[in-house]
């Protein structure tokens, strides 16, 4: 992607999710937005059962928007009802032109807010945009918007100590009259919010993994390193296929030679192989992983060497441990892959386990962010 240039005089654009049509005859009040934790709401002040939230959708008190038009972008705003007005012929429901992301805010030991690895979601929406022909949403923007979202929403982030967070979606979407595939007459912005809990309630359970051999995720030079609709939609099906054989999770291998392991269905694949390193496959038709990044970024720290290579079909024999990775849960323990009748089985995480729980450790606050990974939300 070309850099960005510093002298850029005006804002620019990324991100999108599923769009809601507004109910008929509904007016979605818009106020300015105004980031503030002055109001002396506590995090977790919500009337919730946190103990029993899972990764599912909770209504909050807002979300915000902004409007790119004319060449710039417009104020961030704050809207209080979850519902988007889209012209029939927006480019987003005709052409998908939308990217989305994904990550969380969490109440950690010392009482604060923060943030976890915004910077590293803005540079993947950024890339997106990019690829799709679609504005960029400045770093300035981004982190406005997560950050007021955050704070409007302060009462919904889970105390410390329940294993929940604060997931946050970020999205980019064409919208306006477009008939013909090409550039959307406006572009929104939009930052929306929902608590979740802990993903594995009683600690990490190890799955069965499937490869589809039947579909293909991602083509060589096409979208898959980009999180848009289409990436996910593709895998429902399969998926879904697969959940009904008994596999929870499905792995595709590279669509042009099937000789090499690309990513879960919605998370990367990582291992760790017979001499104790980090491995994760590369290729350009992969989503980058926030968390993977993560992941390889603290390695080295605790001893263990990263290696970002194309893993063959045939080294699945010789690794040791295997893991999906992903925001919602940082790490599924695969227990086995299965192709074509055929399962290999792997052992308990060790490694990996380690990792997760410094992940999990820095996402709460209690061990030092030697790497910069968490933001406070002031």
């Amino acid at each position: 992607r070309p850099p960005m240039s510093a002298s850029r005089p005006m804002r620019a654009a990324s991100a999108f999710s599923r769009a809601a049509w507004a109910l008929p005859g509904r007016k979605t009040p818009l106020t300015p937005a105004r980031r503030s934790l002055s109001s002396g709401v506590a995090p977790g002040s919500k009337d919730l059962d946190w103990e029993s939230l899972g990764f599912a959708y909770v209504p909050t008190d807002c979300m915000v928007t902004c409007t790119y038009k004319d060449g710039k972008w417009g104020e961030l705003k704050v809207q209080t009802e979850p519902y988007f007005n889209l012209h029939a012929f927006s480019n987003i429901l005709h052409y998908g032109q939308g990217v989305f992301e994904g990550l969380k805010a969490h109440c950690c030991a010392d009482g604060k807010v923060r943030v976890f690895n915004s910077d590293m979601n803005h540079e993947r929406m950024a890339n997106g945009a990019y690829r799709l022909g679609m504005p960029e949403v400045p770093l300035d923007l981004f982190t406005e918007g997560v950050d007021t979202v955050v704070s409007k929403n302060i009462g919904y982030v889970p105390p410390y100590g329940k294993g929940g967070s604060l997931y946050l979606r970020p999205l980019l979407f064409g919208q306006g009259p477009q008939l013909g595939l090409g550039t959307a007459p406006e572009y929104t912005f939009a930052v929306m919010a929902a608590p979740v809990g802990a993903y594995y309630k009683s600690g990490l359970k190890a799955v069965k993994s499937l490869v589809i051999d039947e579909y293909d995720r991602a083509a060589p030079f096409g979208v898959g390193n980009v999180k848009c609709p289409g990436n996910y939609a593709a895998d429902v099906r399969p998926a879904k296929e697969a959940a009904e054989k008994g596999y929870p999770i499905a792995l595709y291998l590279d669509a042009k030679e099937r000789k090499y392991i690309e990513e879960f269905s919605t998370s990367n694949f990582i291992a760790i192989d017979a001499k104790g390193n980090y491995v994760t496959p590369k290729s350009d038709s992969i989503l980058p992983s926030t968390t993977n990044k993560v992941l390889m970024k603290i390695a080295p720290s605790i001893g263990i060497d990263v290696e970002e290579r194309p893993v063959p079909w045939e080294e699945v024999l010789t690794l040791k441990e295997v893991a999906a990775c992903g925001t919602a849960v940082v790490l599924t323990p695969i227990k086995s892959i299965t192709r074509s009748g055929n399962e290999i089985e792997f052992g308990e995480l060790d490694s990996l386990y380690k990792l997760y729980t410094m992940v999990k450790s820095l996402q709460v606050g209690e061990i030092e962010d030697e790497w910069g990974l968490t933001r406070l939300v002031e």
